[in-house]
């Protein structure tokens, strides 16, 4: 492998990337805006002109937003890699490093990498983040989260991360030293068990360290879901209502956990937009999901994606050029497999961004035979209804641009998603 070559690579990869996303949000932003002043005809009876402006500002002002961010994250990688950002920090971090005990040297330098290496990503991430919450979430009347919650949040996120994600980094960083050049199965196998583990105990540990679950108390709804999840053979640990009002006017409704351990999770500000028929025909919707196994050949794929992913950074981590040619200049006396993990997850997303349509178009698929499972078990009207009016809530456009929906879209548009579920 030759450094030009992937510099050069490289390079052309982010400049492609960022000028096909560019492209792809400025149609959007046409599109939606060249739209904005009539409803389109298939939801001229049942949304207003108003609701319909109000999305189309929301997905414009969204959008605009995200193509400021676009470029400032397109320049920040470019920093962290060809202008010599992360050799930089490598090297001030391996420097201090310095100062700890002989014996926690190596591992303490390389944890201490990648913590600041995270630290500082999410502070120049900050302000966008700030800006979408407080100014456009707040324009709109979506937010809901005071300055006090979201630093109490952001805080709680930072010693979870910290508490979970230190002890796997160490243990991968430990096998890529000592589990010779077979590392990258055993590291993948650790990866693999702490996801699974994590899945298991979020519902129940981490979920409630950030919302109050409370059981749900509306008994006529909770008798029309238990009757739901019979029909279609599901079992859950039990039903919630997660205080989601707490931080924006957004609804949902999800299943946590994995295996036994699954939780059926509803938005309080879900069940006040949703009557019990629509509540019933989105949980139905929800349930297709894992009649098809969409949920089971997700996680499937995830194993052998990261399986795949875990072979490559074995063998790149011992390709001096995978370094040079990411403007990294490796160490001599130090390990370099955090250097190697870092440019493999600033790298990897760039190279990755191309599959993003076909990844959309199979998760499209999987909505559409959802809809179909829930018209079956419980009523299409029913779920159109609630589509329609979480579109309305959430101000979703109703006219995206056909391209950019294509690209990125992981559900179906609103229009051919009613148009099926009505065929």
């Amino acid at each position: 492998m030759s450094p030009t070559l992937l510099s050069l690579a490289f390079a052309l990869a982010l400049a492609a990337s960022t000028f096909i996303q560019f492209w792809l949000s400025s149609r959007q932003v046409r599109h939606v805006a060249a739209h904005r002043c009539q409803v389109p005809a298939a939801f001229a009876g049942s949304v207003t002109l108003a609701a319909h402006q109000k999305a189309a500002d929301y997905t414009v002002a969204r959008s605009r937003l995200g193509l400021l961010a676009l470029a400032f994250n397109a320049a920040v990688l470019l920093g962290w890699t060809l202008l010599g950002g992360l050799s930089a920090l490598n090297g001030w971090v391996l420097e201090a490093s310095q100062a700890l005990p002989a014996d926690w040297q190596g591992m303490g330098y390389q944890l201490g990498l990648v913590a600041v290496f995270v630290l500082i990503g999410s502070l120049l991430d900050l302000p966008w983040d700030l800006w979408s919450t407080f100014r456009i979430e707040q324009a709109f009347g979506f937010n809901r989260t005071t300055l006090k919650l979201y630093v109490a949040d952001a805080l709680k996120g930072l010693l979870v991360g910290a508490l979970l994600g230190l002890p796997i980094l160490a243990l991968i960083l430990w096998l890529m030293g000592a589990a010779g050049p077979r590392w990258w199965l055993w590291a993948w196998g650790a990866w693999m068990a702490f996801n699974l583990a994590v899945m298991v105990i979020y519902p129940t540990v981490i979920a409630p360290l950030f919302n109050k679950f409370e059981p749900l108390a509306d008994t006529l709804l909770k008798e029309r879901v238990e009757r739901l999840m019979a029909r279609c053979g599901f079992a859950s640990k039990g039903l919630f209502v997660m205080d989601g009002s707490r931080r924006s006017a957004h609804g949902n409704a999800y299943f946590s956990g994995f295996g036994p351990a699954k939780r059926v999770v509803f938005f309080d500000t879900l069940l006040a937009k949703l009557n019990g028929s629509e509540v019933e025909a989105v949980l139905a919707h929800e349930l297709g999901h894992f009649k098809h196994r969409h949920i089971t050949k997700r996680i499937v794929l995830m194993f052998a994606l990261s399986l795949a992913g875990f072979a490559l950074l074995g063998w790149l981590a011992q390709q001096p050029a995978f370094y040079l040619g990411l403007g990294v200049q490796p160490n001599l006396d130090a390990p370099n497999d955090a250097l190697a993990l870092l440019l493999f997850m600033l790298a990897g997303p760039v190279f990755g961004f191309f599959v993003t349509p076909l990844a959309s178009h199979f998760s499209r698929r999987d909505e559409f035979q959802a809809d179909a499972y829930a018209r079956a078990k419980s009523s299409g009207a029913d779920l159109s209804s609630a589509l329609l009016k979480l579109h309305e809530d959430n101000a979703g456009t109703l006219t995206p641009d056909p391209v950019y929906a294509r690209f990125y879209y992981s559900h179906p548009p609103a229009a051919e998603r009613l148009a099926a579920l009505a065929s």
